[in-house]
């Protein structure tokens, strides 16, 4: 109070402008100020908007390492799985000695695989590490190049095939989003391969429900997608899903974003929040135009898994064939992967019911993988659950 009577007596700062006679400069200081403080905060919230447009890749939030390389992916290794029989992985790896491998088949849609790592509390890697897990694997698929451009799901299974034998042939397979359709045709191909099966959010039975994902693949032609691919020279960009995301919620991702982005300039750890998040978002993965193909029209159009009519490696796969433990997870406000086309599972899995689980928890989508709430009340029940099946 002090330093505030002595500025207005000796004249010093905004305070000579509250006498009567100054009241007019006053009126036109504060006005002049506010005018430069608006192209200020604008030219803040576009540098802002810019980077949140076009962000920096995605990094993990885990310390890993890559075991292999192969055509469709790196397989990377969280924790410490010890070391068994040498010879396999890179060198000096070995099969892991510390139980049966927990291998986390991430998604192949659209977006990386560091939506299983993706912060501090937001990584469901860290949640079944945490939980007793000595180690984690996590399938981290590549973005397709113009020579990747015929790659099948053949070619997937193969691969995913590879890497479960470089693990010892058996693992924990836990399947995120498209990732489980995957994971869940690995275990009716190879049966004996799989301990126990997590599918998270994914779309067993692309026929249940009525989300607007089975309704979009239904509604639009075939021909539709096929010039996309078309246009992506043998490849579905990234980009072109990511616009069809988006336009899902056309008023959050086009409006609300950068409105509330605007409100919140000031709040440093908001703005990093938001840059975080968007540098996954904002930086899908293009797609093998054969593999996107035939998930669109075997699986979402034709429902071809779910009714025991796929053919995968040579073999008709029949959800029938797959008895391990499995753990169905599905989110209450998913409009990507309703909640019926994950708990389809129950009935066509030849897994007794007994040996079945389930979790519907609050939330959409994304928050099944890196949501705070999920991550720290249901992953660890899942991780115990996996390791009681060991």
């Amino acid at each position: 109070m002090a330093e505030k009577v002595e500025a207005r007596r000796t004249g010093q700062g905004a305070g000579e402008h509250s006498v009567p006679m100054f009241w007019p400069l006053s009126a036109m200081f504060a006005a002049e100020q506010a005018a430069l403080s608006v192209p200020d905060h604008l030219l803040g919230f576009l540098k802002e908007a810019e980077e949140i447009d076009n962000p920096p890749a995605p990094v993990w939030h885990t310390k890993n390492t890559v075991r292999l390389d192969l055509s469709t992916m790196l397989l990377r290794e969280f924790g410490t799985p010890g070391q068994g029989t040498p010879g396999q992985g890179t060198p000096g790896q070995g099969i892991p000695s510390t139980g049966t491998p927990i291998l986390v088949d991430a998604p192949y849609a659209g977006h990386g695989a560091t939506i299983a790592d993706f912060g501090e509390g937001q990584s469901l890697v860290a949640a079944l590490l945490a939980a007793g897990a000595p180690a984690v694997w996590v399938t981290d698929w590549k973005s397709a190049t113009p020579e990747m451009r015929y790659f099948s799901i053949d070619t997937y299974l193969a691969e995913l095939n590879a890497a479960i034998d470089d693990l010892g042939g058996r693992v924990h397979l836990v399947g995120l989003c498209q990732g489980g359709w995957l994971s869940a045709m690995m275990a009716a191909r190879f049966p004996q391969k799989i301990a126990s099966l997590v599918l998270a959010g994914a779309p067993i039975d692309t026929d249940a429900g009525h989300g607007p994902i089975r309704e979009l693949a239904h509604a639009m032609p075939l021909a539709a997608y096929e010039e996309m691919v078309a246009l992506g020279e043998g490849r579905m960009p990234g980009k072109f899903m990511l616009a069809g995301w988006k336009n899902m919620h056309p008023d959050k991702q086009y409006i609300d974003k950068y409105v509330t982005l605007y409100e919140h300039l000031d709040d440093k750890s908001y703005v990093e929040r938001t840059k975080h998040f968007e540098s996954w978002y904002e930086n899908p993965l293009d797609l093998p135009g054969t593999y996107y193909l035939q998930a669109i029209r075997l699986l979402f159009k034709e429902n071809r898994f779910a009714k025991g009519q796929f053919t995968g490696l040579g073999r008709t796969l029949k959800l029938g064939d797959v008895t391990c433990p499995a753990f169905l997870l599905a989110g209450e406000a998913d409009d990507i992967t309703t909640r019926e086309q994950v708990f389809a599972a129950k009935d066509l899995l030849g897994t007794p019911p007994e040996k079945i689980s389930s979790a519907l928890v609050p939330g959409g989508h994304i928050g099944l993988f890196m949501g705070h709430k999920t991550i720290a009340e249901t992953w660890p029940v899942i991780a115990k659950w996996i390791l009681s099946n060991d």
